[in-house]
Formats: structure tokens, C-alpha cells, sequence
């Protein structure tokens, strides 16, 4: 296990710390950091994020729908009833409408677990709203692939 945690900031996250799951390699243009099992790792930081008690970020919201669902503004504007316009005014001002902030966490977890009933997503969203001041701190666990844990600031 690596003693010091690398600050992943992919898609402009500034909240993801990496327990390991990484390496520092030395490249011709200088230090590189290589990331195992990019796809784990990004679906445990959606998971996260949708188990996040504040509001999400523009930035957020866009790693979800970009990293988490792969969809374009347009696609996750047609599953959410709004337009891309409005897709990217939120991702770059980062005021969500609440009822788009709670939309993209229940399609997010529809998507990542296809046979996770409507019920159970929307327990989850309500537990969501009762956490507070949270990071995500993600590991790798061998063979296992990517964990995600919601940690007190």
C-alpha cells in the first residue's frame, strides 16, 4: 500500500483521494501517474457521488453523466426531459435544479446496477440527504477491484 495518497483530480474533481490502486512512473516529460482499472475506479467515484449529502457540484454532475453513464449533454438531456443548453449551464455554473440533482443520482444508480429496483434507488437518495461534510476516499482491493468510502472531512 502506497503511504501517501495521490489527489485525483480527472474531470476537474478536487474531492478523490486514492489510497493505491496507482504508480508514480518517471516518463520523458516527468512524473506520470498510471491508475489501475480506470472503469472501477470511476464507477466508485459515481457511487459515491450519489450517496454525496450536499448537492452536487456542475462538476460533479458532469463526471456522472460523462465518466458514470458515458452520455453527451444532448443523450442525458433526452432521459432527463431538458435540453443540452440546459445540461451545460449547470455543469458549468453548477447550480442544479434539486429535481435534476436527485434525477441524475437515481438514472446513475439505475444504470450501474440494471436490476436495482425504483424503491430501493430512491431509499438511497433520501439517506443521501441525511450525511454531512463528506470526501471520498477510493482504494483498490486486490482482485477485487475499486472501493469507495464516504470519510468526515
Amino acid at each position: 500500500m502506497n503511504k501517501k495518497m495521490h489527489h485525483y483530480t480527472d474531470g476537474g474533481l478536487k474531492n478523490v483521494w486514492l489510497q493505491n490502486g496507482f504508480e508514480v512512473r518517471s516518463t520523458p516529460y516527468g512524473k506520470g501517474v498510471a491508475i489501475h482499472d480506470v472503469e472501477g475506479l470511476s464507477k466508485a467515484i459515481c457511487l459515491a457521488l450519489t450517496t454525496k449529502a450536499s448537492s452536487l457540484s456542475g462538476i460533479e454532475f458532469r463526471y456522472i453523466r460523462s465518466g458514470g453513464m458515458l452520455l453527451s449533454q444532448a443523450g442525458l438531456g433526452a432521459l432527463m426531459g431538458a435540453d443540452a443548453q440546459s445540461i451545460a449551464r449547470w455543469e458549468k455554473h453548477g447550480r442544479l435544479p434539486k429535481w435534476a440533482d436527485k434525477m441524475i443520482r437515481v438514472l446513475y444508480l439505475a444504470h450501474a446496477d440494471g436490476n436495482q429496483t425504483v424503491s430501493s434507488v430512491v431509499s438511497r437518495i433520501s439517506a443521501v440527504e441525511r450525511l454531512i461534510n463528506q470526501k471520498i476516499v477510493a482504494r483498490e482491493v486486490r482482485n477485487k477491484g475499486w472501493r469507495s468510502d464516504l470519510v468526515a472531512a
